[in-house]
């Protein structure tokens, strides 16, 4: 049943089902795992003579009369008039004139709406409808708590409500419909189950969609997150355990080098702080073991990790084998390429370059070699890769990071980001790996003030970043669109392109501006980051391309507009991309809202300066849907659970614990295979 193609789904057109096809649900079970974001409450049914002012009410009854009327003003009013055996009530609908031949086409319908006063008289507000063959029919619309469903690709969420019904009950059998009961398999042991107090899997789907009570929803929600953290902590656990078994068969033999290590480390242009010599301690450690390191590096925007990286990739050249070096963007790799050149100035390591931009036909000649996913399709010697460092990794997926892993023998695995992450989450999302974080800043490093720019201070924003400017210092402007939308509620938004039109030619046209966005080709965007180094613009007027990889010493100045868009989390590494010099810097959070929320968000981060507990507040205010921002692809897509429930994630943790400790997952098959479409469902998105 649920194996069932969408292509079986009774009195479906094909349109619908080329839109179900384009949501990727291709199967009935694909489709109730499409779940709805809240309810609206139809389930009291009241007869007209009871009716009170202020309820949200479900009236059904025959229909005596359907008529267009139209105005003067050339509106037209669709007017049905409903009896239910207690009164008559009419209903009134908007400039839908195709309505009347539908409410003509069945003797009753079933409304839901709003019970108001209009000039003394009781009226219905009507926001749902389904029209009745029999009075008694069971109804999907109306009489219920209502799921609500995203609207993706043309498929509203009164299309989704009936698919999913259909999904769930099967396909007519006369008068009867199949019962939901069973329909979906129990995967977890009864055991766990109960000790966790959780629905049956049954139940969970039938009240996740159509629930009977919002505590049974609520219920039902829970136990489907909970499936969700578990299948993943479970996940990680048997990677972790794999990766256990690994030997890399060669040593880097650090011990036998560590006085160049050291060495190499007095060259460098700073002290490493104490945060930076224990990463280093442990990460020797690791690639001095006989089993493959896996680690995740935390450290904050700026903490110096790709210091603690290059000392590691030092380690293998000593021991003889190379380090591939991987980075999402190509700006980010030509900032890294600039820095591990400064930092082996001195040093006989050489570093090569591969990118979608800049090919290089011998990389195999290099000692560290740096790339995108460019990197991946090289026949590189397999016996000589001892390292792969990943950098930003969590915009790489599960396969991405097998396939550089095969092109070594059990290679050791360095993984980077300076997204900030709630040591709780990181464990969820990372558990397969060992976690060093560097949370204490190099002593050089000049805190970036940041304000908050209200809409009445804007002009003198503007005035003080010239007065800057007229100084020497460079700034960002950021804004969030690269082209202006037409959907109503992003009209407001500074879009890249309009803002740099206005900003040249309104507020600064006596100074140089540049325009950089997503939609650049490489070369021309490696020219404009070229130029503003160069200091040939004194603003950049960019979208949140700028993110990462950009470290320009004399760009003071960070503006970014509609600072009420991003996740604080986002607007703290944007803030980090200046503050690399030895001059003040500071950020400018723009905002034309005035909603206390915002200002409460945006006047938390103008004060702290810490990224994990930036992170942890947007956390608990937001959840990591939204603290990413839009630009973070490839984070981890969860369907329904959410990494800010930590309760539920302490919960799932325990629940794996004992099941690994009473159980061999070998006798769960469903297990299995649900771990097997998580990670490749991971692979998909990535």
């Amino acid at each position: 049943m649920l194996s069932s193609a969408v292509e079986s789904l009774p009195k479906t057109s094909v349109l619908t089902i080329r839109k179900l096809r384009s949501l990727d649900i291709k199967t009935y079970w694909e489709l109730i795992n499409y779940f709805p974001f809240r309810y609206e409450n139809y389930s009291l049914i009241s007869s007209i003579n009871k009716l009170q002012p202020g309820e949200t009410i479900t009236i059904k009854g025959k229909i005596i009369e359907a008529k267009n009327e139209y105005t003067k003003s050339r509106l037209t009013l669709q007017k049905l008039k409903l009896d239910d055996g207690t009164g008559v009530i009419l209903m009134t609908w908007f400039n839908q004139p195709y309505l009347i031949s539908l409410f003509k086409s069945s003797p009753y319908i079933s409304i839901g709406g709003i019970v108001k006063m209009n000039k003394g008289k009781l009226v219905v507000e009507p926001k749902e409808f389904e029209t009745l063959k029999r009075q008694d029919q069971e109804t999907i619309h109306t009489g219920r708590i209502v799921p609500i469903y995203p609207a993706k690709h043309g498929l509203s969420s009164r299309t989704m409500r009936e698919k999913i019904f259909m999904a769930l009950r099967g396909q007519e059998t006369g008068s009867q419909r199949k019962s939901a009961d069973g329909l979906v398999p129990e995967f977890l042991p009864l055991k766990i189950i109960s000790q966790f107090d959780l629905l049956d899997e049954s139940s969970a789907y039938q009240n996740i969609h159509f629930p009977k009570t919002t505590d049974l929803a609520h219920k039902a929600r829970s136990r489907l997150s909970f499936d969700e953290l578990f299948i993943l902590s479970l996940s990680t656990y048997l990677t972790r355990k794999e990766w256990g078994r690994e030997r890399i068969g060669h040593s880097f033999k650090v011990k036998e080098n560590l006085t160049r290590l050291e060495s190499f480390i007095q060259t460098l242009p700073f002290k490493l702080t104490s945060d930076q010599q224990n990463c280093v301690k442990v990460i020797l450690k690791d690639l001095s073991s006989p089993r493959p390191m896996n680690r995740f590096l935390h450290g904050d925007v700026g903490s110096g990790k790709t210091v603690v990286a290059a000392i590691a990739a030092f380690a293998a050249y000593l021991g003889g084998f190379k380090t591939l070096f991987m980075a999402p963007t190509e700006i980010l790799i030509s900032q890294h390429y600039q820095t591990l050149q400064n930092l082996f100035k001195k040093s006989p390591l050489t570093i090569g370059v591969q990118t979608g931009a800049k090919k290089n036909k011998s990389l195999s000649r290099f000692d560290l070699i740096l790339g995108t996913h460019a990197l991946l399709n090289q026949k590189l010697a397999i016996e000589t890769i001892g390292l792969i460092i990943i950098d930003e990794q969590h915009r790489f997926g599960v396969q991405q990071r097998a396939i550089l892993k095969a092109k070594g023998t059990h290679p050791h695995l360095l993984t980077m980001t300076a997204t900030p992450i709630p040591r709780t989450v990181a464990l969820t999302l990372y558990g397969e790996l060992d976690i060093s974080t560097i949370e204490e800043m190099p002593v050089n490093r000049i805190p970036v003030k940041t304000f908050l720019v209200l809409k009445d201070k804007r002009t003198r924003g503007y005035a003080w970043m010239r007065k800057k400017i007229g100084e020497g210092d460079q700034a960002f402007i950021v804004c969030p669109l690269i082209e202006e939308s037409e959907a109503e509620t992003m009209q407001s938004v500074k879009a890249a392109t309009k803002e740099y039109e206005q900003l040249s030619k309104y507020v600064f046209p006596d100074l140089k501006l540049g325009l950089l966005h997503g939609k650049i080709k490489s070369p021309q965007k490696d020219q404009i980051m070229k130029d503003f180094k160069d200091k040939k613009y004194d603003i950049l007027v960019s979208t949140p391309v700028v993110e990462v990889g950009i470290d320009i010493a004399n760009v003071t100045i960070m503006a970014i507009e509609a600072a009420e868009r991003y996740g604080l989390a986002q607007l703290h590494q944007l803030r980090g991309r200046v503050g690399r010099g030895i001059k003040q810097s500071y950020c400018l959070l723009y905002t034309e809202k005035e909603d206390k929320n915002i200002l409460d968000r945006l006047r938390f981060i103008a004060q702290n300066t810490s990224g994990i507990k930036i992170a942890e507040y947007d956390f608990k205010r937001r959840g990591p849907g939204e603290i990413y921002g839009t630009q973070q692809h490839g984070y981890l897509d969860l369907n329904i659970a959410s990494l800010a429930d930590f309760p539920l994630i302490e919960k799932t943790k325990q629940a794996v614990e004992n099941f690994v400790s009473d159980y061999d997952i070998k006798d769960f098959s469903e297990i299995r295979e649900r771990i097997d479409k998580y990670s490749l469902d991971q692979i998909s998105q990535d």
